[in-house]
């Protein structure tokens, strides 16, 4: 069954520091694999040395306007994720999701102007086929359901617990969990 549209909260101890209390936003999931973007981990760069486009396009991006972490695949690559306040179709972008689009940032910036939310991943999360499928089988994730801001949340460095806390099979667990497990 795909998950795509759908958040995968990391369950600890995930073993990974690729995402250990993370939440992935994601993309596509099918026969072939998954693709998605780590939500939840914002960086603390803000410009890129020599690359005036790509910095006008950060300065557009919805706060924290910093690059986010968005998975340990291809780390040389940028992603542009946006949301329109309307369902008119642009021809630099492309949807991947209900409302959602990447940017080609090769495009002219100004086109931030038009994005009612906009975010710049580096890197991205990938699985090849039936890997996610095993993964979420194992217990490694929690699949939940989306809100439409998610991807474009202000605090995104608690939204690990404030995802698992707005969902009732998982709120009294995560609230149970510490934030540091290796103090008990």
């Amino acid at each position: 069954m795909s998950v795509a549209g759908r958040l995968l909260v990391a369950t600890p101890p995930m073993n990974d520091p690729n995402f250990e209390r993370s939440v992935v936003l994601v993309l596509s999931h099918d026969a072939d694999g998954a693709f998605g973007l780590v939500i939840s981990r914002p960086t603390e760069v803000s410009t890129v040395d020599g690359d005036g486009a790509l910095n006008e396009w950060i300065a557009h991006a919805t706060a924290p306007a910093v690059f986010f972490e968005g998975g340990p695949v291809q780390q040389n690559s940028i992603i542009g994720l946006s949301r329109f306040a309307d369902a008119d179709k642009r021809s630099w972008t492309s949807a991947v999701g209900t409302g959602l689009h990447t940017i080609d940032l090769e495009s002219d910036a100004t086109n931030a102007l038009e994005c009612a939310a906009l975010r710049l991943f580096v890197g991205y999360s990938g699985w090849g086929p039936a890997q996610l499928d095993g993964e979420i089988a194992g217990g490694h994730w929690f699949v939940v359901e989306a809100h439409a801001d998610d991807a474009f949340d202000t605090n995104p460095a608690t939204l690990w617990r404030r995802v698992l806390e707005r969902h009732p099979t998982h709120r009294e667990w995560v609230r149970n969990f510490p934030d540091d497990p290796t103090l008990n």
